[in-house]
């Protein structure tokens, strides 16, 4: 059965990364991803960066890194997978280095960073292509995602980045470098208004491109980033085509907004019942 992990950022929201880390463990997930947004925060309003005191922003970035591993290795649970602060082109190159530096340190394998929406896939090759020497360097693969847009006045998504299967396979293929991988985005691609499904992306993406996924619900229509089987996607068809094509990477989370109404008190409850939730999807998959 496939292993499974989950963003830290929920979490830690509530006890820090640390205990985050720690309580990931003992709920049962295999791994744990790397959330880094706070690496380099932005003003969502300005659309600029803006100063925080978070250890990731600091010259302390190496030795925050280093104690996370350190905490995990205690707690027997491996980064899998991690996330750069986005929107890319906003956080910089710079930014995006650091971040695949503390992955290196952490161990971590796969780095998702957003590709830019509103680009073609060979504009944002460029990006990559930049990134992937020091990727290499540190031990990471890069993973680009499927993205969405909304525009004012709008009642559904529109296309962005790599939002169709075609779009995706493309800005995959033309890096033709197997440190650039695809992560996808379940309820990203269930989006109405985006024409496709989870589904048609996994089969499309295949095996061979296909190594990290963000999994949680929704409603459709809204990108809720719900605990899985909460809402209306349906997980047994995605299950039964990542059997398909053989999908043999971690199963692994993104319901980071499940976690928002928890008291730090319930927050190991609500850790162990999000481990549940993916451990059901593995079993979906053992069917077939």
């Amino acid at each position: 059965m496939n292993k499974i992990s989950t963003e830290i950022w929920s979490t830690s929201r509530h006890v820090g990364e640390e205990k985050a880390i720690e309580i990931l463990a003992k709920a049962g997930f295999d791994g744990w991803d790397f959330s880094m947004f706070e690496m380099a925060r932005i003003d969502w309003s300005t659309m600029k960066l803006i100063d925080n005191p978070h250890p990731l922003n600091s010259k302390d970035y190496v030795k925050f890194a280093k104690r996370l591993k350190k905490v995990a290795d205690d707690n027997g649970i491996v980064c899998n997978q991690g996330h750069a602060p986005f929107p890319s082109l906003i956080v910089g190159d710079d930014y995006l280095k650091r971040a695949i530096e503390c992955m290196g340190i952490v161990g971590g394998d796969i780095l998702v960073i957003h590709p830019d929406n509103n680009s073609t896939p060979e504009q944002n090759a460029e990006m990559y292509n930049r990134l992937l020497p020091f990727a290499k360097e540190h031990n990471v693969r890069i993973a680009t995602e499927n993205m969405w847009n909304w525009e004012a006045g709008a009642t559904h998504a529109s296309f962005a980045a790599c939002a169709t299967p075609e779009d995706f396979c493309k800005h995959v293929d033309i890096i033709n470098d197997k440190s650039l991988v695809a992560c996808l985005d379940l309820g990203h691609a269930e989006m109405y208004g985006l024409n496709t499904s989870a589904p048609e992306m996994i089969r499309a993406l295949g095996y061979d491109r296909l190594k990290a996924l963000h999994i949680h619900d929704n409603d459709k229509v809204g990108d809720s980033h719900q605990i899985p089987f909460s809402m209306n996607i349906n997980f047994e068809e995605i299950a039964k085509a990542l059997k398909e094509i053989g999908y043999d990477g971690y199963l692994t989370l993104e319901a980071d907004r499940y976690l928002g109404d928890f008291d730090a008190s319930d927050v190991e409850k609500g850790a162990k019942n999000l481990a549940n939730s993916v451990r059901r999807l593995g079993e979906l998959m053992e069917k077939y």
